[in-house]
């Protein structure tokens, strides 16, 4: 397992408490925490290697928290949207790892969201590759496709988990487009370099991304090899505006919180707040996610080299065993 240190950043703003009621409403304003530098004066981010394996929105309205029989609260918190956590808990909970699942954030249309359809229909053929970086990407897209007629594209992926979008067993007798590329590594410092180029073809790309994902794949990894990029954010990914209070106080008392994407990590931090998170581990699904989390100025952060369901369990269980809540492997 390789360790990378990162030198502690700037202190930070101190987060707000969140007002207590049955339903919480809650603040989207910024709020971050302070620097916390162990006793060396550093922190470290661990990438957790693992084998690769192929690996809705919330409801304005929680129903009150279900409150478990069990004495010990849940061990680990898993933080995407509302039923995007399924794949993980089955992992964790096969191996006898207790879930308590509270989104931390929920999806919105993009503002290019309505130029996919008209895009896809009337310049399909312009683009050598279209590449699609998350599954809430493929969804959308997916959605726009269809909108703009079924025309034919060729799709690269990020990773397998947002290939498997495409190759469901529904989507594969409807005829969806199936990826003709997937990077060594799911993230964009892989995916940029790696994307073949067409012989003949135009050297122009359509990225239909999120309002929020960073410039890295289109500028390190495309642009600077020639390509011309078409960026459409046709998606939103914002802190969710309700909570229940009673998932919410019981997540505090969990040892560790999966973080799937920088928004999820930045609005636990806005949410939970300071005090809880200063005692927990932060599991990442992968590098940019624990980039994200170190830039908060956290510690105990966790992340798999190799992103994907089973690697991320990896991280989860590491760190569970280091606070010695699990046997050692």
């Amino acid at each position: 397992m390789s360790i990378c240190t990162a030198a502690p950043a700037a202190s930070l703003a101190r987060q707000t408490a969140v007002p207590r009621s049955s339903i919480l409403s809650i603040s989207t304003s910024p709020q971050l925490l302070p620097q916390r530098p162990t006793a060396g004066g550093s922190w470290a981010v661990a990438a957790v290697r693992a084998p690769k394996l192929l690996a809705a929105r919330l409801p304005r309205r929680h129903a009150a928290a279900r409150v478990m029989a069990a004495t010990a609260p849940a061990q680990v918190v898993l933080t995407r949207e509302q039923g995007k956590n399924d794949a993980l808990r089955k992992v964790l909970e096969a191996r006898g790892i207790s879930c308590l699942e509270l989104p931390m954030v929920e999806t919105a249309a993009g503002p290019d969201q309505a130029r996919l359809p008209q895009v896809l229909a009337e310049r399909h053929q312009e683009f050598d590759w279209v590449c699609i970086t998350s599954p809430e990407a493929a969804s959308v897209f997916l959605t726009g496709w269809r909108a703009a007629g079924r025309p034919p594209v060729r799709v690269a992926v990020v990773g397998e988990g947002t290939a498997r979008v495409f190759q469901t067993p529904a989507a594969v007798a409807e005829g969806v487009p199936q990826p003709q590329f997937v990077p060594t590594v799911a993230n964009a410092e892989h995916f940029g370099p790696e994307l073949p180029v067409i012989e003949g073809g135009t050297m122009r790309i359509l990225y239909p991304s999120s309002n929020k994902a960073s410039t890295v794949l289109q500028q390190s990894g495309l642009t600077e090899r020639g390509f011309e990029v078409l960026r459409l954010n046709t998606y939103d990914t914002l802190p969710v505006s309700q909570l229940d209070e009673g998932k919410l106080e019981a997540a505090k008392q969990a040892a560790v919180v999966t973080v799937g994407s920088p928004s999820a990590i930045k609005a636990w931090v806005q949410i939970v707040g300071e005090e809880a998170t200063r005692g927990m581990s932060i599991a990442c699904i992968g590098s940019t996610s624990a980039r994200a989390a170190e830039k908060l100025g956290l510690q105990a952060i966790k992340y798999a080299e190799e992103p994907g369901v089973d690697t991320w369990a990896a991280v989860v269980q590491e760190c569970l065993q280091e606070r010695q809540l699990l046997p050692a492997a």
